[in-house]
């Protein structure tokens, strides 16, 4: 017997048809490329967006073409996500911030039809295109009087999207059909793509505006500052919309005091970015003496959030700190850490314990952790393994099956990380697998190290590598840039390590750079820094 309940896909163009009829007058505030600050709302999105379809239909765009963007968050990316999705094209977030060779190998290898780019990228775009048969067309997101001058054929957004008259609906087809494409540089070898269906994203969605997760209402204003060619955007260009949430897009000013101007001037309550982003925004609030009177929550993923981060958050500014874990392969989010009735009445530092935890998962998304053998290990908060999970909005497969089969037996994906979980379901990332240090058959959360070095107030920022050992294989050494005006000594910075874990796990030595290098989704880049230091002797010259 089956349910006698209505067939409604769940197509990802419904969000956008819900927000313009239901919150149509909310705003959407971008900080164009031009450098205007630019106001709209929901209605006139979709609007747009349909006249995207249109044009998109008119230049023989089909189903499952491909579809690249290379752009900020902004409202004319929102449009382009909206678009291209409407008729069941595939919209492809191209990372500016990966390697040439790199952005010339996806856009290839996802075969991408048009690119729509922002002013900012046209030199790289210039650069790379004899790379790129395959690319049909280049619109770049601006008008006429402001198309830059270039030796390649450029086509002006506003000019080209007013050829549309606007009478035009969304194609109909099956809620499992492609919808988004990123490439995920976390994995070994060439860049894989990840492939979200419209369904999966829409799921996805409703899953991080649960009250545990994001929690986002009609009632708050969310700047996502996480890049909409990162990672789905953390699904906040789905999530907002599907409750009409007041959007504030920052565009390409990723600075504290950029990001600060929106903050305050907006009225932002929610929003959402990897630590770095944070670590520039607290470094100016603390150097101009300013308060975050609007701002109730902000979410922190992409790599592991620093305690001192969450304490100063929480501490000095009244704002909640949600930290965050998931991945490409996740749409991203997999955990989220909200306090459950269990954990909510801790204070101090039993509060913050759990508060650096990457949290619990939602419903949707199951975890396990094994040891090698693929054998499950118990959740005690204490007995590490691979971190695994599945789930709707838990890839299966890459594009054109890169990779091979990703899933084990029971259909769970393996993350790559390393992860404790406790009896309330509360998981903790302790290293990535590769990034482990193994010294003397003792295992090393670099992670932990790194948290804890970012404590001390001469610290501006931290990572911790294992570096060659004859007698115990590997230790870990201590890399750190000071803040500015700072100088502390090595010693100071491992005795204030000392006094936090266990004698075996305080690094062998301190290196001091002016720089961390970083991945192209602002993660340290720890394979630079173990190439770098391949030895004690590189690490005591440093």
């Amino acid at each position: 017997m089956h349910g006698l309940m209505q067939d409604w896909p769940l197509n990802c163009h419904r969000i956008l048809d819900h927000a313009a009829t239901y919150h149509s007058e909310r705003e959407i505030v971008s900080r164009l490329v031009e450098g205007e600050i630019h106001r709209t709302d929901y209605r006139t999105v979709r609007e747009r967006s349909l006249k995207l379809s249109q044009r998109l239909t008119a230049e023989g765009v089909r189903l499952g073409d491909r579809i690249a963007t290379l752009g900020w968050n902004t409202m004319r990316h929102l449009e382009c996500w909206y678009g291209i999705i409407g008729i069941g094209a595939v919209c492809h977030t191209v990372n500016p911030r990966l390697f040439a060779e790199q952005i010339v190998y996806i856009i290839n290898h996802a075969e991408d039809r048009i690119l729509f780019t922002d002013i900012s990228f046209v030199p790289i775009v210039e650069k790379l295109m004899p790379q790129l048969p395959k690319l049909e067309k280049v619109i770049v997101l601006t008008d006429a009087a402001h198309l830059p001058d270039s030796e390649i054929d450029l086509v002006p957004y506003e000019e080209w999207l007013a050829e549309a008259d606007g009478d035009f609906a969304w194609q109909s087809f099956d809620e499992n059909c492609a919808a988004g494409m990123c490439y995920t540089s976390g994995t070994t070898g060439v860049p894989k793509g990840v492939v979200y269906s419209h369904r999966s994203n829409v799921l996805h969605a409703m899953t991080a505006n649960q009250v545990d997760m994001l929690g986002l209402s009609s009632r708050d204003r969310m700047m996502p500052v996480v890049p909409m060619f990162h990672a789905n955007c953390w699904s906040i260009c789905y999530a907002a919309p599907m409750v009409g949430a007041a959007l504030v897009m920052p565009g390409p000013k990723m600075d504290g005091a950029s990001i600060y101007e929106l903050l305050d001037t907006e009225k932002v309550t929610i929003t959402a970015a990897v630590p770095t982003v944070w670590m520039m925004l607290l470094a100016h609030l603390e150097e101009h003496d300013l308060k975050l009177p609007h701002l109730q929550r902000v979410v922190i993923g992409g790599s592991a959030c620093p305690r001192a981060m969450i304490e100063k958050f929480q501490k000095v500014y009244d704002v909640e700190v949600i930290h965050a874990w998931g991945m490409t392969e996740t749409s991203p989010l997999g955990t989220l850490c909200t306090l459950k009735p269990e954990y909510a009445s801790l204070a101090g530092e039993e509060r913050l314990d759990i508060l650096e935890k990457q949290g619990h998962p939602p419903f949707t998304v199951e975890m396990k952790i094994t040891d090698d053998m693929d054998k499950r290990l118990a959740w005690d908060g204490k007995t590490f393994g691979r971190l695994k999970v599945r789930g709707p909005a838990v890839a299966r497969a890459y594009f054109k099956g890169e990779g091979g089969t990703l899933l084990d037996e029971e259909g769970f994906f393996d993350t790559g990380d390393v992860a404790h979980v406790d009896r309330h379901g509360y998981m903790q990332i302790t290293d990535r697998s590769k990034d482990v240090i193994k010294s003397g058959g003792e295992w090393i959360s670099s992670i932990e190290l790194e948290n804890i070095a970012v404590g001390h107030p001469a610290v501006a920022e931290a990572a911790v590598i294992g570096v060659a050992h004859e007698k115990w294989g590997e230790r870990p050494l201590l890399v750190v840039v000071a803040k500015r005006g700072e100088s502390p000594a090595k010693q100071e910075l491992l005795d204030f390590i000392a006094a936090k874990v266990a004698k075996w796990a305080v690094p062998d030595d301190v290196a001091f750079v002016e720089e961390i290098p970083h991945t192209a989704t602002g993660k340290i880049q720890k394979m630079a820094l173990r190439e770098r230091f391949r030895s004690p002797e590189a690490a005591a010259d440093a």
